[in-house]
């Protein structure tokens, strides 16, 4: 298969992929309701940068270790439903602000950038959907006889384009109209998030369990 039309396929997977609601969209969400532009921004980045290291682990093999490795795969998911539930409490505890505390909310977003970049890289580092995906992508869709450059290509394409996605979201959530209605009204959203890293958290646990029990 020749360059151009593998990586159309890959481009237009990896789009539905990025773009469908997932751990990835609550903690930009979160971030820019609770911290703003910047720290979405921030949190964006380290998703972005977290894809290197799934496409790292397709390259050298060892996503297949970790697929064919059940109490490694199961580690790996107690520790991102774990990771998840630490953001979830967090947020789940979002109090409503007095009119007054709303500069105060926007004043936290400067020192929030390595704390948010550190959340996005986390959060997508350790989700073993995304693990697999990217396996499943390298596997499936692209071919065997693809050179290896071609493979690197794809691979900081789509971390960029994951960066990218998630930083335009963070302009539309923090638009100062939007902007000015979530520092009043965001910690409804942040229970919201709370409640979907909750959730997920829970499918990955029960997930993790479930095939454990099935082996």
């Amino acid at each position: 298969m020749s360059f151009w039309p593998e990586f159309l396929i890959i481009a237009s997977v990896h789009l539905l992929a990025v773009a469908s609601p997932g751990p990835d969209f609550a903690i930009v969400l979160r971030y820019a309701v609770r911290f703003g532009r910047r720290a979405a921004i921030f949190a964006s980045l380290g998703i972005g940068l977290a894809i290197l290291l799934h496409v790292t682990y397709s390259l050298v093999g060892i996503g297949v270790l970790i697929k064919t490795t059940p109490w490694l795969f199961q580690l790996l998911t107690i520790l991102a439903a774990c990771y998840l539930l630490y953001l979830a409490q967090g947020a789940l505890r979002a109090k409503a602000p007095a009119a007054e505390d709303a500069i105060a909310l926007e004043q936290q977003a400067r020192p929030a950038g390595l704390k948010a970049f550190s959340a996005g890289f986390i959060t997508n580092g350790l989700n073993p959907k995304a693990t697999l995906f990217f396996l499943s992508l390298f596997a499936v869709v692209i071919s065997a006889e693809t050179p290896f450059s071609y493979k690197l290509i794809y691979g900081l394409y789509m971390a960029a384009a994951t960066a990218a996605w998630f930083c335009f979201l963070s302009f539309v959530l923090t638009n100062s109209k939007v902007r000015g209605f979530l520092l009043l009204k965001g910690y409804w959203f942040d229970r919201l998030m709370g409640i979907l890293l909750l959730a997920l958290a829970v499918q990955l646990l029960l997930s993790s369990f479930s095939n454990q029990a099935n082996g």
